[in-house]
């Protein structure tokens, strides 16, 4: 079902100079029904909040529901791409489905700009020339994790994560960096609600600590389950199943645990401050970091409309390449795979006033690629 169709009407107020001959029209297709629609909600309204401020009339977004499934992933994109007749894609959260779309979507000719989901599969020998990510590589937040647990002493961490492309990822990039011994590893059914088998392995092991990878509605019941098992142990994770729009459903369950991200609210830069203020007075909420992922997109995509024709892909690939926005992350680049190099930050969960958030309380990776980049041949 088409849920939106928007033309925006005023005039292009980035600031930059050149604009390109025709108008381009986007595709974004993401998960805004069942489970984990909170991701893909946030992902649309950051991406459409920088559309309204950018008041780009020859920009036009397309939306759709892929109801997190990959068969409808695909039966939307081919619609995309050959009725709707896009220029670029993206909105795709999860790694399974971006796996099922991307590679059609750029073997098409046609720009894939991914907000979120990062296969190592596709920044690796499965790169191309006209995939973008703009979120990071799946293993990036992982390996600041195992990073932060050799900070914090964790010598024997238990390890679970959802049986998926981006769960193997997630493992993959914590056993990088992660300097100790694992008690246990168990990769979970993708969609899991109900975790009382690995908390009784987790209880029954010599773990000093967890680490797991289980984003939305999973983390919320992993988190939740974790606190009434009396297991006292700390949890280290990444900013996924710590989100904001997580943490009022998980509640006192979170306070104190470390996380990381490339983003956070708090982080001090004139863009990102502004980006936070504006989105809670569009949507009533804090934002999330789906929600800045989503807004740099946009960003980035417009910085390349201002430059270069659509229909000239040389150039506008160019163009993006040069990712030259104003990022809510304050410095951004891409790497020789267009892949984020960039700070990976570690965060505390905290209570400030009645709400669930997360603080910046120092940075784990400085400056960081993808494991991936020099087996892409581009």
């Amino acid at each position: 079902m088409k849920l939106v169709t928007m033309a925006v009407t005023a005039a292009l107020a980035l600031g930059l100079t050149g604009a390109q001959a025709e108008p381009v029209k986007v595709g974004l297709i993401t998960t805004l029904s069942g489970g984990g629609a909170g991701l893909g909600i946030d992902v649309r309204d950051g991406f459409m909040l920088a559309v309204k401020q950018a008041g780009n009339e020859d920009l036009e977004v397309v939306i759709e529901d892929d109801q997190r499934k990959p068969d409808i992933a695909v039966q939307l994109a081919d619609k995309m791409v050959q009725s709707e007749k896009v220029d670029v894609l993206t909105g795709i959260i999860w790694s399974n489905l971006a796996m099922a779309v991307v590679p059609s979507v750029t073997a098409q000719g046609k720009f894939y700009l991914s907000p979120n989901a990062g296969p190592s599969a596709l920044a690796g020998k499965g790169c191309h020339p006209n995939y973008f990510n703009v979120a990071w590589q799946n293993d990036n937040l992982h390996e600041a994790a195992g990073a932060y647990a050799n900070f914090a002493g964790h010598k024997k961490s238990f390890i679970l994560a959802p049986n998926y492309p981006a769960g193997k990822d997630a493992l993959t990039g914590y056993k990088r960096f992660y300097e100790g011994g694992l008690a246990g590893e168990i990769y979970t059914k993708l969609g899991q609600t109900d975790y009382a088998a690995e908390l009784a392995q987790i209880r029954a092991s010599d773990a000093d600590s967890v680490f797991f990878f289980l984003p939305g509605g999973m983390g919320i019941s992993f988190l939740k389950q974790y606190k009434d098992s009396g297991i006292d142990l700390p949890v280290v994770g990444p900013a996924f199943s710590f989100d904001q729009g997580i943490l009022q459903a998980v509640g006192d369950a979170a306070l104190g645990v470390k996380n990381t991200s490339q983003w956070n609210k708090d982080l001090d830069n004139p863009t990102n401050k502004a980006f936070v203020e504006s989105f809670q007075a569009e949507y009533g909420r804090l934002p999330s970091l789906y929600a800045s992922q989503g807004f740099d997109t946009a960003n980035l995509l417009l910085s390349a409309m201002a430059k270069a024709d659509v229909n000239d892909a040389d150039a506008f690939r160019e163009a993006l390449e040069a990712g030259e926005f104003a990022s809510t992350r304050g410095n951004f680049k891409f790497g020789p795979n267009d892949h984020p190099i960039q700070d990976i930050y570690v965060r505390e969960v905290v209570k400030e006033g009645d709400v669930y958030t997360n603080k910046i309380i120092g940075t784990a990776l400085s400056s960081h690629a993808d494991a991936y980049w020099a087996d892409c041949n581009m």
